[in-house]
């Protein structure tokens, strides 16, 4: 792989005149974005036929997310997702002008068009039900072109690198203690109870496979996702696919109706939602009743819970990732409880 900049002050007028074969006169940046494994900045450029912004994504400065998430392998992806899988789905991600990453997974750069003016999702704030309909028809985008087809389900950037599930299996129990000790005046009871239940299965749930049906974002939420895009000109876009694998389309949607759009949404709108991720589907050729997709759904929505334990513990720790996180367990915790999500994960262990 060839020499790139991996941190904004590092790209060039130059550079970026060699990428959009364009004269570029001068770049600057500004950071945007609240991510934690990663940095994005909005690049502003001037010079004769350029855009006048472009959007860019880098390591995190902090070192304990930069190396979580080059443990995990989320960096190189990210990358590849945009080389190799973008392409093939309906899903409205950012359309990208460059991206590469070392042999190290450490150093990358993604480097693609301004969807701005645009509304930024806020897992915190939550949202109202028509972003919660725009988001549920994006995870549709992405699962049903994907179906079934192995040249993406086989494909060797999505695996997970080798040993990973074991590793997190055995990283969970000390991750579940941080997210015990941080936040049990906060967390109510009965949802830190469905915290303390997972952590006693996570050995064995973390190293349970199943046959993957199609991609999954692995990490579908509002924070992800920008609404009104190019103001205004079109609904959403997906951001944010360093945590993109293969698995069981439930895990994004059961994710998004818990720490995704939260209580406040889910109680009044959860199968209306549901019917519209099926009808999306089958839309797209890809026909499920709700008796076929109920149990996985039940089994989804754990992966909020677990993901606001493990990311609490390993991401630079920070006063709105705290909110965030809380924000996210009690979504998914208070789901789990609804759907009784536990005894589903017992009843496959």
């Amino acid at each position: 792989m060839g020499q790139f900049p991996a941190h904004p002050d590092e790209v060039t007028a130059a550079w970026l005149g060699d990428v959009l074969g364009a004269a570029v006169a001068s770049v600057r940046w500004e950071p945007i974005g609240t991510g934690q494994v990663g940095d994005s900045v909005r690049f502003h450029l001037t010079g004769e036929g350029v855009p006048e912004t472009l959007a860019g994504k880098f390591p995190a400065a902090d070192e304990t997310s930069r190396g979580t998430a080059a443990m995990m392998g989320l960096y190189r992806k990210e990358v590849e997702f945009y080389r190799k899988a973008a392409p093939l789905l309906d899903v409205r991600a950012p359309h990208v002008h460059f991206a590469d990453v070392d042999d190290t997974g450490t150093r990358f750069i993604l480097l693609f068009e301004d969807v701005g003016p645009a509304r930024q999702g806020d897992q915190i704030a939550g949202c109202g039900i028509e972003d919660a309909r725009a988001g549920i028809r994006q995870a549709a985008a992405i699962h049903a072109p994907s179906w079934g087809k192995s040249e993406m389900l086989e494909a060797e950037w999505l695996a997970p690198p080798p040993g990973l599930r074991e590793q997190l299996g055995a990283m969970y129990a000390q991750a579940h203690e941080v997210f015990r000790e941080r936040y049990a005046d906060t967390l109510e009871p009965e949802y830190m109870e469905v915290c303390n239940q997972l952590a006693e299965l996570s050995k064995a749930s973390f190293t349970r496979e199943d046959p993957p049906k199609c991609v999954v974002h692995g990490d579908f939420r509002l924070d992800n996702m920008l609404f009104d895009i190019k103001g205004g000109a079109e609904a959403i876009a997906v951001l944010d696919w360093q945590t993109v694998t293969t698995g069981n389309p439930m895990t994004d949607v059961g994710y998004f109706l818990g720490c995704g759009i939260g209580k406040a949404l889910w109680e009044t709108h959860e199968m209306e939602l549901l019917d519209l991720w099926r009808a999306e589907m089958q839309a797209r050729g890809v026909k499920l009743s709700h008796e076929e997709v109920e149990h996985d759904y039940r089994l989804g929505i754990l992966h909020g819970v677990s993901t606001a334990v493990f990311s609490a513990a390993f991401v630079e720790r920070t006063t709105r990732g705290d909110a965030n996180f809380l924000s996210m367990a009690r979504g998914s915790c208070s789901l789990a409880l609804h759907r009784d999500s536990i005894a589903a994960l017992k009843e496959v262990l």
